[in-house]
């Protein structure tokens, strides 16, 4: 079934044997001081077979992180932990990236290392609330950062994604989406910015450029994706040109001849068509909520080379062989997302072609 999906791809420097890849999903399981464990490292591995995974969104620096117990990739004791998982997956068959996600002003000071208020563009705090270990507390407003800060957070990037590579990754993706620090750039709604970094489309977009040109001096463009989410209202983003916002990214993106090009799906066909004629490389599809069957003809039409699933790849460790025999499915249990143990992580079951069983 489903035969487009089975086809070798390469995405940059990496060769994956499908075109599906793991969609990045915050699954919060990581230690208290962000070192993915073993447990981590298992739940990966059991998802080897699809051609890519997308790691879980992992902060670059302590400013990074928003929530409880997500890894980082900026410590020795990080790049140990996530050495596990790559090796693992590696292990497996399997292809990874590390997904750098910097929350900016998405975050409450207790869930952080240092303690300190989060950072973003500019001072405006989002109407939403935080998890936290001592219960839901309204996110605060956030802190400006300056000019010199700016410039600290790009270097952050450039130092994560080595350190992802000295871990084992086969390449990081940029998070710029998800109403996250570097779509706080992008949105009017969220940077007031008078300098070099707000107003315009070209200032609103050049942090993005910037950290996408960091990483790639650093790694390589063919090791760095960028994710991108064109008209996400997730974290209170409200985006008033969408439509110019995107295809200006893309175009500027595009002479740096990145890995590959994620995007988020809101419904704009008109605009996911342009974006894919101005972009050179590969593009991965998530077309959020569709059936397979969908996404399937995406890859058919050339609209995207890869398609990236979540829910279903959470659910189903082995879902290559599940969507390539015909078996049934089964379904993600929403109640074990996001913190806990092996339930609803590592212990959905596989299925035996040969007789329908579950195991």
């Amino acid at each position: 079934m489903y035969d487009a999906l089975w086809t070798p791809a390469t995405v940059g420097a990496t060769d994956v044997a499908n075109r599906i890849a793991m969609a990045p999903m915050t699954r919060d399981r990581s230690t208290p001081e962000g070192v993915p464990t073993e447990l981590n490292a298992e739940y990966y591995a059991q998802r080897a077979s699809t051609g890519l995974i997308i790691t879980e969104g992992t902060q670059p620096s302590d400013d990074g992180q928003g929530y409880l117990l997500t890894p980082g990739i900026y410590t020795d004791a990080h790049v140990a932990g996530w050495r596990q998982v790559t090796s693992a997956v590696h292990a497996a068959g399997g292809k990874i990236v590390i997904q750098l996600m910097h929350v900016g002003r998405v975050s409450h000071p207790d869930n952080t290392p240092h303690g300190r208020r989060p950072v973003a563009p500019s001072a405006i705090t989002p109407e939403a609330s935080m998890f936290t270990a001592t219960g839901m507390q309204p996110i605060p407003q956030p802190r400006e950062l300056s000019g010199r800060e700016v410039a600290q957070t790009v270097d952050d990037f450039r130092e994560a994604a080595a350190a992802a590579i000295a871990a084992g990754a086969d390449g990081v993706e940029i998070h710029g989406a998800n109403g996250y620090l570097i779509q706080q750039f992008l949105s009017d709604n969220t940077n007031y910015r008078t300098d070099a970094y707000g107003g315009s489309l070209d200032n609103r977009i050049r942090f993005a450029v910037e950290v996408a040109t960091a990483v790639a001096d650093e790694i390589g463009s063919d090791r760095t994706g960028f994710r991108i989410s064109p008209g996400n209202t997730f974290n209170d983003i409200a985006e008033s040109d969408t439509s110019e916002l995107y295809p200006a990214l893309a175009a500027a993106l595009a002479p740096l001849h990145l890995a590959y090009l994620h995007v988020m799906h809101s419904g704009d066909d008109a605009l996911l068509t342009t974006i894919r004629d101005l972009w050179p490389t590969t593009v991965i599809l998530n077309r959020a909520g569709a059936d397979i069957a969908t996404r399937v003809a995406d890859v058919e039409s050339g609209v995207a080379d890869l398609i990236a699933i979540g829910g279903l790849a959470l659910a189903n460790p082995d879902l290559v062989a599940r969507l390539r025999q015909g078996g049934p499915l089964n379904e993600p249990d929403p109640s074990t997302f996001y913190g806990g143990g092996a339930a609803g992580y590592t212990d959905y079951p596989t299925w035996r072609a040969e007789n329908g069983a579950h195991v």
